[in-house]
Formats: structure tokens, C-alpha cells, sequence
């Protein structure tokens, strides 16, 4: 299948994988192409902008009357200047973050840019620890560990409390309300200063190894670390990406973006992917959840983007209003040139579906498919190790190493686990040597804790298929090992259209089991009907074959959705296997209590 890309079939650049075998079974992938000169810092690019397409659109959100407050990029230089004058006057902490609590926003990213302009770092902390809680102990924790140098949030009556609890003495800035909040700036006030050379002499001074950003990992597994992002790692990742890419050169991307900002995937690979490019971002205030997805919907319509960023749950939830709405569908096909997924795997049924109503809706002079394709990577490696940079049919593939990244996969517990070196690998995590020095083998690679394996064994251009987490798969009591990714993305595929997504369980038992997460269709459907629909993919499972590891025996219907406060769900969708587990350990029990439970569904 051919596959032009902004009708341009040289769009994309042609796979070429070289490896290099290494003793034991392991190897090293490397792409054939050599990395080309990239920005010093990520300001090169506002500057770039600002002067040679000045009245071009940058950043964009609804306004109070239901408009759009847009700015153009000399708009944005301008009060990025005002701003970082701000902050150099009021002489803050050296070293020390600017740190924004609230969601994606015009004032964040210029508060932000202006951060990183001036050579400060800035932290974004998902706005879950102040909004979804009215325990402030992880926020409070958060912000002790950070020592902020400067706290910004859009509106002291949701984030003040949290702030409050806090009780730090550095500067508070709100962008609504400020007086509301004893001793805060107005968002206003910070942007109020007239610009001095002095922004110029302290842009000049960032260097590429300065610190342009302190991201959070999402802290599943106890508290959250403090990773480290450079100027380098950030404008690395981007010329990686443009040679991956080349369209990105030639077209510019108007994005709609919900992917929160304290998140690597929309922070900096789909952010950073527009400023370095000359594209325009439009803030979706709406999420893949009940009473905002209608948000979401409403602005894909309205900005009609050439390419589409999400998580697989947000997909499977836009689905129900493209299927049942061909207006809607066409409006926002009409320009989608691409689909990227990341975050999780794509269920093959989601994709299939998304397809339909592509081709349903795109006839006539409008006939072209929509080119899907995905990345791998992590916070520590800003974002992107692999890219997907040609056709494929299905999910899985998670792409090749991109230019000047070195892959190796090195057999563990029956897969090969995935470690990275390169420019865009973090130097190590904010004041914690020992974390550090546990993140890297022996020969400088970083432990991602991956797994993958070879889409063509005889083909390495042909990319690498994920393989799950190591740390998620288990054994059974027999001594098999369960691949969790491989059976979940299999599993929601046989119970479509019933499972919003699902959790694997059996660790240390006889036989695996599902936890399934109910769709509005499976709620819909008589507990008769759902029964057998659930009992006919399980035997779907078992017919595949895959052995025991493979073939669920059991499921029970959860009837509390996934919750993020708990841990259950991050805040770029994707479901904490583990978290569930532990958190729900009375529904395991009940899977497998011998007494029959009426959730249970057996075969």
C-alpha cells in the first residue's frame, strides 16, 4: 500500500537498520543514517519563527465567549520577552524551576518559553496532584523536592489550596483571581515588563547541556522521580524526527492538543514538534472521559487538523461519534493526513474501525487513506528511540532507531529487553546519584525496561514489534510466563465492542484471568447478553491458541472505571496494570474464589 504523506510520496525516509551481534544472543541497532546539526536550545526555534513567519499562528485556546484567543509567533515572542524579563528581575533562586501546577494553556506555554528562554528550568506537574484530591501530601512532597523558584496556576480558587498546603516562600503567579490569593502576581503583572538586552545576554548564555526541563515520572511505582531534560536532548529528538519525517520541513502542522504538558508525549514530542516546525497548536480543553470527549469532538470539527496525536482510550472514545455521525467524521477527516498513537498499543479492532470510517467518508476526489504509525520512547529519552516512518497494516510495530540512537536488545526472562544510548538520553535524575547510577548498565545504556523483538528477523529495517513491560509479565504457578502486553492488546480485540481496556491477572495462580473495564456499549447490553459476548471471546482467546499464557480462563466486570487519583490510570491514558492489582486485590480474589460470584464468567 502506498502511502503519500501531505500528497508527497518522498514525505517519509526509507528505513535503514544496521546491526552489530553481540555475545550471548543480544544486538545492537543502529539507524544507517548519521544525526544532522540541530538548534542550540529550544528558543532558537521561537526566534527562527517569530522572524520569518511572524504573523503565522503558534498557540491557540477557547476564550470565555467560546472563540479562540490566538496568538501569532511574533505575538508570542513578544510577551516571551516580557515574561523572562519578569523573572530575571525578580532574581529568583538560581537553578531552581519555574513550576506550573495547572493544565495546557497559552499562559503556561508562554510562561514556560519564557523559562527556558532566560536559561531557567521549567517543571510542569500533572494538575491531578492539586485537582483530583483534597490530600495535598504528594503535591506538598512534590514541590519539597522540586524547590520552585516560582509556582504559576491558572486560578487560585481550584490550585490555592494546594498551594496553600505547600506553604513555600517563593513567588506565586495566578492568571485569573490573583488578588484572591494573599501575596500572588497576576499573570498580567508578569507580563507587563518592557523587554532589556538583558533577556538577549541571558538567552545567548543557555548552552545546549543547561537544563531546559524537569519532567515527573508518573510515580506508579513510588515516588515520583525528577528527570532531567536538556536544550540537547529536546532539539536532538526534533532533527531525529525531521529525518524520520521529512515532510515536517515542507508542511506545517496544525495540531489539537489535549496531551497534558507535564507529559513527554505531548510536552515534547508533539509540542516541540510544531515550535520547531512553524506549526500552530490549538489547547483542547476537552479528554478522553465522560462529559469532556463531547469537548474534544466539538474543537476536532471546528480545527480540522492534519495530524492527530492521542492515546489508544482516546481513539476508542471519539469512536462512537464518528461511527454514529457522518457529519462529524467528515469534518474531522477532512484534512487528517496522519494518525499517531503512543502511550499504549493500538487494539487492531481500534484501528480497523478508525480505517472504516475513513474510507466511509473520503470518496470521490477526497479517496486517500490515513497513514497510522507510532513511536517508542520515554521521559528519560525526550521522547522519541523509534519512529514508524513507512506503511504498516496493523498495530504493533513500534518503529526503527532513529538517526544517532543506539537500541540493544539483550535477552531477559525468555524476551529481549530494550536499553538506549544517545544524545537525547537524560543525564541522570535531579539530585539522586544513586537512581541514577542504577538507570544505566555497564556500557552507558539506559534501562528502560522494555521489551521488544524483531518484526523480520532477517530484516532489521523492517522495525521492532513491543514486546510488553518486563516488570508487568508474570508466571503462573506451572512456571509459564504471561506476556501481559501481548494477551491485553489481544484480549480488548476478541471482547470488542465491550472493553474499554483490561487488566491480566494470575500471578501465582493456575490459570490467567481478565478484569475488564466496561464500554457505554457493554453498559447498554442485558447482563445475559454481556455474559456470552465475554464467554465467546475467551473462547475466541483459546481457539487462537498460544498455549495456557495466552488463554484466559475467567473474567469478572468492573463497575468502577479506572481511577487516576489512585494511581489506576496516568494522565496520558494508559492503564497501570499494576495499580489496578493492587488497588482492586478484593476483585482478584473474587475471580478466583471458589465460591461462584455473580461477575465472574467462566469457560
Amino acid at each position: 500500500m502506498t502511502m503519500p504523506i501531505f500528497g508527497d510520496a518522498g514525505s517519509l525516509a526509507v528505513p535503514r537498520v544496521q546491526r552489530e551481534s553481540l555475545p550471548g544472543g543480544g544486538f545492537i541497532l543502529r539507524s544507517a543514517d548519521a544525526l544532522q546539526p540541530h538548534a542550540r536550545c529550544i528558543g532558537d526555534w521561537l526566534e527562527h519563527w517569530a522572524a520569518t513567519t511572524p504573523d503565522a499562528l503558534f498557540l491557540a485556546e477557547r476564550d470565555a465567549g467560546g472563540g479562540w484567543r490566538r496568538l501569532s509567533y511574533a505575538q508570542a515572542r513578544e510577551q516571551v520577552g516580557c515574561i523572562a524579563q519578569s523573572l530575571l528581575e525578580l532574581r529568583l533562586a538560581a537553578a531552581d524551576p519555574v513550576v506550573v501546577l495547572s493544565d495546557n494553556a497559552v499562559d503556561h506555554a508562554l510562561l514556560m518559553l519564557a523559562a527556558m528562554h532566560v536559561g531557567r528550568p521549567a517543571c510542569t506537574v500533572s494538575s491531578a496532584y492539586c485537582r483530583l484530591t483534597k490530600d495535598y501530601s504528594k503535591i506538598t512532597s512534590i514541590l519539597a523536592a522540586l524547590r520552585p523558584a516560582l509556582v504559576y496556576a491558572s486560578d487560585p480558587a481550584v490550585y490555592g489550596p494546594a498551594v496553600k498546603a505547600w506553604g513555600g516562600k517563593a513567588p506565586v503567579v495566578f492568571s485569573r483571581d490573583a488578588g484572591a490569593f494573599a501575596g500572588a502576581m497576576s499573570f498580567a503583572e508578569l507580563s507587563a515588563a518592557s523587554e532589556t538586552p538583558a533577556v538577549a545576554q541571558a538567552f545567548q548564555a543557555v548552552r545546549p547541556d543547561t537544563h531546559a526541563k524537569y519532567l515527573l515520572t508518573s510515580g506508579s511505582t513510588g515516588a515520583p522521580k525528577v528527570v532531567i531534560n536538556t536544550h540537547r536532548m529536546l532539539t536532538a529528538n526534533q532533527q531525529q524526527m525531521a529525518q524520520a519525517w521529512p515532510f515536517l520541513n515542507r508542511q506545517r502542522l496544525n495540531l489539537l492538543e489535549w496531551l497534558p504538558w507535564s507529559h513527554t508525549f505531548g510536552g515534547n514530542h508533539n509540542f516541540n514538534m510544531a515550535l520547531a516546525h512553524g506549526g500552530a497548536i490549538h489547547v483542547d480543553e476537552g479528554r478522553p472521559a465522560p462529559g469532556l470527549i463531547e469537548k474534544t469532538v466539538k474543537n476536532l470539527r471546528e480545527v480540522k487538523p492534519n495530524f492527530y496525536f492521542n492515546v489508544p482510550r482516546g481513539f476508542d472514545m471519539l469512536l462512537p461519534y464518528l461511527e454514529g455521525d457522518e457529519a462529524t467524521a467528515r469534518d474531522v477527516f477532512q484534512r487528517l493526513e496522519g494518525v499517531f498513537y503512543a502511550g499504549a498499543a493500538l487494539p487492531q479492532s481500534v484501528w480497523e474501525r478508525l480505517e472504516g470510517v475513513a474510507r466511509r467518508v473520503r470518496t470521490g476526489p477526497d479517496a486517500r487513506p490515513v497513514w497510522f504509525t507510532s513511536s517508542w520512547g520515554a521521559t528519560e529519552t525526550s521522547p522519541a528511540i523509534t519512529s514508524v516512518h513507512w506503511s504498516i497494516d496493523r498495530a504493533g510495530c513500534i518503529g526503527a532507531p532513529l538517526p544517532g540512537i543506539e537500541l540493544k536488545l539483550v535477552p531477559n526472562a525468555g524476551k529481549l529487553e530494550m536499553r538506549v544510548k544517545g544524545p537525547t538520553v537524560f543525564p541522570g535524575y535531579r539530585d539522586a546519584p544513586e537512581l541514577t547510577a542504577k538507570a544505566f548498565d555497564e556500557d552507558g545504556f539506559y534501562l528502560i525496561g522494555d521489551a521488544g523483538k524483531l518484526v523480520d528477523e532477517d530484516d532489521p529495517s523492517a522495525g521492532v514489534s513491543f514486546d510488553g513491560r518486563v516488570a508487568e509479565d508474570f508466571k503462573l504457578m506451572s512456571g509459564t510466563w504471561v506476556s501481559v502486553g501481548t494477551l491485553r492488546l489481544r484480549a480488548i480485540s476478541a471482547l470488542n465492542p465491550v472493553a474499554a481496556d483490561v487488566v491480566v491477572t494470575g500471578h501465582d495462580r493456575e490459570d490467567v484471568g481478565l478484569m475488564i473495564f466496561p464500554t457505554p456499549q457493554a453498559k447498554e447490553m442485558s447482563a445475559d447478553a454481556l455474559a456470552q459476548h465475554v464467554r465467546k471471546a475467551l473462547l475466541a482467546l483459546r481457539a487462537d491458541g498460544g498455549g495456557s499464557s495466552q488463554s484466559p480462563s475467567r473474567a469478572l466486570l468492573l463497575a468502577e472505571p479506572p481511577n487516576a487519583d489512585a494511581g489506576e490510570i496516568t494522565d496520558k491514558g494508559y492503564l497501570n496494570q499494576r495499580a489496578v492489582l493492587a488497588r482492586r486485590a478484593s476483585d482478584v480474589l473474587a475471580l478466583y474464589a471458589p465460591v461462584a460470584d455473580a461477575r465472574v464468567i467462566r469457560v
